[in-house]
């Protein structure tokens, strides 16, 4: 019962941990590093252990990838992305940490290249191997005392292999009081909610599937440095050659982007508090 050994020991003042203000940050507490107060990796072991006494048992895995999105957008876009929406998702939560974000991902083949892989800027993985990553993760927070697992993905490709992993998780861990979640909602609400209001906007033109507006405005939206705007502005019409899938992304903006971006966080807030049971 380590766990409720070193609650104890906290709540008499004689534990070793002297980080109560991390285990009250990530559990809702506003302070001056809020951002860093969600990140996994910013704390020592003792840290995330009094954490983990104190009731944060949720953690998020942002999932990412390494992939060309044409020739305006910067190749760790997913990686941003899914990072920065998962802070926002731990800190309206409360008691949620952030895992390190899993960079490589399922991308096409080698050899053949095929999919992104024909792009230089693109690094893939096989279904099995990403699949066998995210299931050791999770096995790895859940020995540490977390009980609620969340796999948040920023990727279509990759969808099917993180609810496979999930469910792995979950067989394994019957009658443990752990859980695994696969949020779908994170990534299809961009397909259609998003795609939707974007159209309501009259830029039904504009969206299509990949390095669109859609996926530009977002990016714009988290970290605009990533988008190339001046070339982008310039450039003339899109094509698939350039690694631009449908739609036009020169009509994107960070405007556009703050909408999907709270769509996508109102999605797995409600998905995480449904698994937690209110």
């Amino acid at each position: 019962m380590v766990f409720r050994s070193v609650f104890s020991a906290l709540v008499l003042g004689g534990g070793l941990v002297s980080a109560p203000a991390f285990a009250q940050s990530v559990a809702g507490v506003q302070s001056d590093n809020a951002g860093n107060a969600v990140l996994f990796e910013k704390h020592t072991w003792t840290e995330i252990q009094s954490g983990v006494a104190a009731g944060v048992t949720t953690i998020i895995i942002p999932v990412g990838g390494t992939e060309q999105s044409g020739p305006y957008i910067a190749v760790g876009k997913h990686n941003e992305r899914a990072t920065h929406l998962a802070e926002q998702i731990a800190e309206k939560t409360g008691k949620t940490l952030v895992a390190p974000v899993v960079a490589y991902v399922p991308e096409g083949g080698t050899s053949p290249r095929s999919s992104h892989m024909r792009f230089p800027g693109t690094i893939t993985v096989p279904p099995d191997v990403f699949e066998k990553l995210l299931v050791s993760a999770g096995e790895s927070f859940q020995v540490q005392g977390f009980r609620l697992i969340v796999f948040v993905g920023d990727h279509g490709g990759y969808q099917k292999y993180m609810e496979k992993a999930a469910a792995v998780l979950n067989q394994k861990w019957h009658g443990t009081g752990a859980q695994a979640l696969y949020v779908s909602g994170f990534y299809t609400v961009i397909a259609h909610q998003y795609a939707d209001w974007l159209k309501q906007q009259g830029y039904g033109k504009d969206v299509g599937q990949h390095a669109d507006i859609s996926d530009t405005s977002l990016m714009l939206a988290v970290d605009p440095s990533m988008v190339r705007q001046d070339a982008l502005r310039h450039s003339g019409t899109p094509s698939a050659q350039e690694g631009i899938y449908g739609g036009d992304p020169r009509k994107a903006s960070a405007a556009l982007g703050q909408p999907g971006l709270a769509m996508q966080i109102n999605a797995a807030v409600q998905a995480i508090q449904s698994a937690r049971g209110f």
